[in-house]
């Protein structure tokens, strides 16, 4: 972990893992000698959405990085039932066929079937309470956790603003086309200040890979899961891992005081609220967040 970026990082492409009767889609960076990175992406988005430069530049600091479909998402396997309604999700009702602790299973599922022994858990938005799922359910497999837009499911914080409502509401759009577009217009609504064309341009090119490689999409079933989310107040205060919290002060879909109480709940966490960021991850955002992760890996690496 000493910064610098190595002329080639290894690349594994595009693998299968089974994994409780699943079958997960994971791409890896870096040395797999190194201590690993496993990254969780949030609601319905593809692994794609960790964007490959970011993974190779978190690589080049020394760490094997791991990316993953979660289930219902990319290539990785769906799963048959219900989604949630917009009716459920507004009286935030919810019978999910599974939970955010099953789907937190998968990742450390994930880590048993590369022979991974344990990772440094980094998620965002669902993916963040997936994370602390993991460090909570599986502690000898998380050796740091970042949480990134996150809350710790009290049903107090972090809740979304009332006026983005309408947004987890609205029909789906009708054409490939349409469905890109909507996520642009979306992002540049929730997402960071200082969004640019080319913040546009990646959601496009990412929306599009990620619409030609699916095969599952749940995000209905995974919406049910956050809805139906436990309170994981009194577990992360159990936390024995060093933590990273990391919300950005614009973010409307889960407000601030969702990262400023995981924060307060975990032993020693570091808070760091980002002025402008809001719910995604602008590229502006990427280098605080790459040397956050590599401190609270570092900080783990002293605990040893």
């Amino acid at each position: 972990m000493d910064g610098g970026l190595p002329v080639e990082i290894q690349r594994s492409g595009e693998r299968f893992a089974d994994v409780g009767g699943l079958s997960l889609c994971f791409e890896s960076f870096g040395d797999p000698t190194d201590e690993t990175v496993l990254l969780v992406m949030g609601l319905g988005l593809s692994m794609l959405y960790w964007r490959e430069e970011f993974c190779i530049e978190l690589a080049g600091r020394g760490f094997h990085v791991v990316r993953f479909d979660n289930r219902d998402v990319g290539r990785s396997s769906a799963v048959s039932g219900p989604g949630i309604s917009g009716w459920q999700f507004l009286r935030r009702r919810a019978r999910p066929v599974y939970t955010l602790g099953d789907m937190a299973d998968d990742a450390a599922g994930l880590l048993d079937a590369i022979a991974v022994g344990s990772a440094h858990v980094v998620g965002v938005s669902l993916g963040s309470f997936i994370a602390q799922e993991v460090a909570i359910r599986h502690p000898e497999r998380t050796r740091s956790l970042v949480s990134i837009m996150g809350r710790p499911g009290d049903g107090r914080t972090g809740r979304v603003a009332r006026r983005l409502i309408p947004l987890f509401l609205r029909p789906a759009p009708r054409t490939p086309d349409g469905a890109v577009e909507d996520l642009v217009r979306a992002f540049r609504r929730i997402g960071s200040a200082g969004r640019t064309e080319a913040d546009d341009a990646d959601v496009r090119e990412l929306t599009r890979q990620s619409m030609q490689r699916e095969t599952a999409n749940g995000s209905g079933r995974q919406l049910a899961a956050a809805v139906g989310e436990r309170d994981r107040t009194g577990d992360l205060q159990g936390l024995e891992v060093p933590a990273l919290v990391m919300h950005g002060e614009k973010d409307r879909v889960i407000l601030p005081s969702g990262g400023v109480a995981t924060a307060a709940a975990i032993p020693g966490a570091e808070l760091l609220l980002v002025p402008g960021m809001g719910h995604d991850l602008a590229r502006w955002v990427w280098p605080e967040l790459l040397a956050g992760i590599e401190r609270t890996a570092r900080r783990a690496s002293h605990r040893l």
